[in-house]
C-alpha cells in the first residue's frame, strides 16, 4: 500500500516551473509573461483521501483523488437535487396551478433558455478573464435568491404567470454564465488525464439529482403543493457555495487583456477550424432543439395521455434519472477515453427511445413501458452529452477553453428555446406524442447524418496519410534499389 501511494506521489504532483526573466535588466512583456505561465503550467494535486473506503473509491474513479472535486462533487450532489425538485415543482405549477396552455409552458422554457443564447459567448470571454470559482459563488448566490422569490410568491398565493416568466429570465441569464464556466472548471479541479471521469462523475450527480429531486418533488407536490420545493432549492445552494469557498484552487494563467468583441471572434474562429469540436457540437445542438424538450412535452404526457397526476409526473421523471445515472456511472468506470463512433450510436438510440416513447400511451402498459423509454432516452443523452463534452474539452486549447465551452453551452442550451417552442406548438396542435416522435426522429437523423460525415473525413485523412508516406518513401526505395547509371567520362 505505501509503495503504491508513493508512485501515486511522484507521479502525480506536479510542481509549477516559473522561467526566470533574462539577466538583461529588462523585464519581460505581459504576453510573454502569459506565455512562461501557460494554464498547464498550473495542474492540480492529487491527492487520495486517508479513509480506506474512500481511497478505494478514488483509485476506481481517477476525479476522487481531487480533494478540490470531491468538495464539488458533494455541494453539487445536494444544489443538484433541490433544481431538479424546482424544476418539476414548476412546470407543475404552470400546468396544474396556474393552467398554462401548451404554448405558455413552452414559452417559459424558452424564456428560461434564451439567456444562453443572448449572453452565452460573452460569458465565456468572462470565464477566460475572471476567477472561474469567484464567477460560480456569484452565479449560485443568484440562483439561491430567484428561488427564494417563488417559494414566498407561492407560498402567500401571489404567484402569477409573470412572475414566472419573469423569475425564469433571471434564472437564464444566471445560467448563461454558470454554465461555461461549470463546464471549464473541471480542467482547474482535475488534470488532463482525469477529465473524462470527471466529466462522467458530474452527470451522475447530475442525474443522481434527477432521480431524488423529482422523487421527492412527486410527493412534496401532492402533500403540499409546490412552494416547499422553492424552498429546499434555495436553501440547497448553500452546499456548494461552501464547497466552492473551502476548494484550494492553484493560480491560473489568464489571456492577455484586449477586446472583448477580438477575443469572442477568436474563440469562434478556433471552433469553426476544428471539426474535432465542431461535429460533437453540431450533435449536441441537434439534441438541444429536438431531444431536450422534457419539460414541455412530460406532463402534458402526464396529464393528457395517461389521464395521471404529480406522483405519475415525478416517477416518470425519475425513470429517465435512473438511465441517465446508469449511463454516467457506465461511462465513469469503463469510459478511460471517449469514443467518437460510440457517441454517434448512442445518439440514434436516444432518438429511437423517443420515436418508442411517443406510441407509450397506446398501449395498456402505457406508463410502464414509458418509463422503461424515458430510461432509455435518459442513458442514451449521459452517454452522449458526456462524450462529446469530454472530446471538446480535451481537444480545447488552455487559453481557449472557457470560449470554446461557451459555444459548446450556446449550442446545446441556448438553442433549446426554439425546441421548445417547436415542441410546444407540435403539441397544441397535434398532441404530445407526435411532437415526441417528431423530435426523437430529426435527433436519430442527425446522428446517423453527422457520424457519417465523421467518418469519411476520417477515411479522406487515412488516405492522404498513406498517399504521404507513399509518396516520401518511394524516391529512397527508387533510389536504394535501382541506383541511377553514372555517365563515363570521355
Amino acid at each position: 500500500m505505501g509503495d503504491s501511494e508513493d508512485r501515486f506521489a511522484a507521479h502525480d504532483d506536479r510542481r509549477l516551473t516559473i522561467r526566470t526573466a533574462p539577466r538583461t535588466g529588462t523585464m519581460p512583456r505581459r504576453d510573454d509573461a502569459a506565455a512562461t505561465a501557460p494554464e498547464r503550467a498550473a495542474k492540480p494535486v492529487r491527492s487520495l483521501p486517508t479513509h480506506p473506503m474512500a481511497n478505494r473509491l478514488a483509485r476506481r474513479f481517477p476525479a476522487f483523488g481531487y480533494r478540490d472535486y470531491r468538495l464539488y462533487w458533494v455541494g453539487q450532489l445536494v444544489s443538484i437535487s433541490g433544481r431538479w425538485m424546482q424544476t418539476v415543482a414548476q412546470a407543475w405549477l404552470v400546468v396544474d396551478v396556474l393552467d398554462a396552455t401548451p404554448f405558455q409552458l413552452s414559452l417559459i422554457t424558452g424564456i428560461q433558455f434564451a439567456p444562453i443564447l443572448l449572453f452565452g459567448l460573452f460569458a465565456g470571454v468572462v470565464a477566460d478573464r475572471v476567477p472561474k470559482r469567484n464567477l460560480l459563488i456569484a452565479t449560485q448566490v443568484a440562483m439561491a435568491a430567484l428561488a427564494s422569490i417563488l417559494a414566498v410568491l407561492v407560498a402567500t398565493g401571489t404567484v402569477a404567470l409573470w412572475h414566472v416568466f419573469l423569475l425564469a429570465l433571471g434564472l437564464g441569464i444566471a445560467n448563461a454564465f454558470d454554465m461555461p464556466a461549470r463546464h471549464a472548471f473541471v480542467s482547474e479541479m482535475v488534470d488532463r488525464s482525469a477529465v473524462m471521469n470527471a466529466v462522467a462523475l458530474n452527470s451522475a450527480v447530475f442525474n443522481s439529482g434527477r432521480i431524488i429531486g423529482p422523487a421527492i418533488a412527486g410527493v412534496l407536490l401532492a402533500a403540499f403543493g409546490p412552494a416547499i420545493c422553492f424552498t429546499i432549492n434555495a436553501l440547497s445552494f448553500i452546499a456548494v457555495i461552501v464547497a466552492l469557498v473551502r476548494m484550494r484552487i492553484r493560480p491560473v494563467a489568464r489571456p492577455p487583456t484586449g477586446s472583448p468583441l477580438a477575443r469572442l471572434r477568436e474563440g469562434l474562429g478556433y471552433v469553426r477550424a476544428t471539426p474535432d469540436i465542431l461535429r460533437p457540437i453540431l450533435l449536441v445542438g441537434t439534441i438541444g432543439v429536438f431531444g431536450m424538450n422534457f419539460n414541455v412535452w412530460l406532463p402534458l404526457l402526464t396529464r393528457e395521455s395517461f389521464a395521471a397526476g404529480a406522483t405519475t409526473f415525478g416517477l416518470l421523471y425519475a425513470a429517465m434519472g435512473i438511465g441517465s445515472l446508469s449511463g454516467a456511472l457506465v461511462l465513469a468506470a469503463f469510459g478511460e477515453s471517449p469514443n467518437r463512433a460510440r457517441m454517434y450510436l448512442t445518439g440514434l438510440i436516444l432518438g429511437a427511445a423517443e420515436l418508442a416513447l411517443a406510441f407509450a400511451a397506446a398501449v395498456p402498459v402505457g406508463i410502464a413501458l414509458a418509463m422503461v423509454c424515458l430510461a432509455g432516452v435518459g442513458f442514451a443523452t449521459t452517454s452522449t452529452t458526456a462524450t462529446a463534452n469530454t472530446i471538446v474539452q480535451t481537444t480545447a486549447s488552455d487559453e481557449l477553453r472557457g470560449r470554446v465551452m461557451a459555444v459548446y453551452s450556446t449550442v446545446f442550451a441556448g438553442t433549446i428555446p426554439f425546441g421548445a417552442l417547436f415542441a410546444g406548438a407540435i403539441a397544441g396542435r397535434f398532441g404530445a406524442p407526435t411532437s415526441v416522435a417528431l423530435g426523437g426522429a430529426v435527433v436519430a437523423a442527425g446522428a446517423v447524418t453527422i457520424g457519417v460525415l465523421e467518418r469519411g473525413r476520417a477515411a479522406r485523412a487515412a488516405r492522404e496519410s498513406v498517399t504521404a508516406a507513399a509518396t516520401e518513401s518511394a524516391p529512397a526505395a527508387s533510389a536504394g534499389l535501382f541506383p541511377a547509371p553514372q555517365r563515363r567520362r570521355n
